[in-house]
């Protein structure tokens, strides 16, 4: 979703590929039940509290730029979304997954306990809702499943398949769980496959990619 216009409330929104997958299921189970709104295309930093006109113009450069369409690929937008944190927060939670990029031969296997820093006063700490897991491309995993949180909404994203070749799968859990896979054509000529793990805090809303590659075995 984005504002065409910024003088006037004109609103373009359509769906992701996420939500054009759920839609194509046809089977009356589509459903819009939340929003959430990001910042993206903001940059603060043109915020002027020294501007010679006065007070009224310190976010004129602010107001003045340039908005952003709406356009379908989730892994490229809305990326800084707005959250609501107690009053007195002066720290921005983010997330600790132990690793900045993860590498995995075929076959392999890997578990992920990401943690929150910098959260209701805690230096480390787990969330409560847990985190929802998304992969860019679910065909380089045999498997990608979320532990540890037992609600509707985790249920429903560890069982529910994706739809086409080339597409991403979300999972809720407090522990990510996935297996590279062992489908040598994946690969063709190449000898790595590469996507992304984005990790979202369901409580706090800091989020993290990293680089997801797959090493295909060498035949001997």
């Amino acid at each position: 979703m984005g504002y065409l216009n910024n003088s006037v409330i004109t609103v373009d929104a359509i769906l992701t590929k996420k939500g054009r997958e759920l839609l194509a299921r046809n089977d009356g189970s589509f459903r819009i039940t939340q929003f959430a709104l990001s910042d993206d295309e903001i940059d603060y930093t043109l915020y002027n509290p020294i501007h010679p006109s006065g007070s009224a113009y310190y976010g004129e450069a602010i107001d003045n730029m340039p908005l952003l369409e709406a356009f379908p690929d989730e892994q490229q937008i809305m990326k800084y979304k707005l959250v609501t944190l107690p009053r007195g927060t002066s720290k921005l939670p983010v997330l600790d997954l132990g690793y900045a990029a993860i590498t995995l031969k075929q076959g392999a296997q890997l578990s992920i306990t990401p943690q929150t820093l910098n959260y209701l006063g805690n230096t480390q700490t787990f969330e409560t809702s847990g985190y929802s897991a998304t992969i860019g491309d679910i065909r380089l995993l045999s498997s990608f499943q979320g532990l540890g949180i037992q609600s509707t909404a985790a249920t429903t994203s560890n069982t529910t398949q994706t739809i086409g070749t080339n597409v991403s799968k979300t999972i809720i859990g407090t522990q990510i769980n996935l297996t590279s896979t062992t489908i040598n054509t994946l690969f063709g000529t190449n000898t790595q496959l590469k996507t992304t793990l984005t990790v979202i805090g369901l409580d706090s809303g800091a989020r993290l990619t990293i680089p997801v590659t797959i090493t295909q075995n060498q035949l001997t």
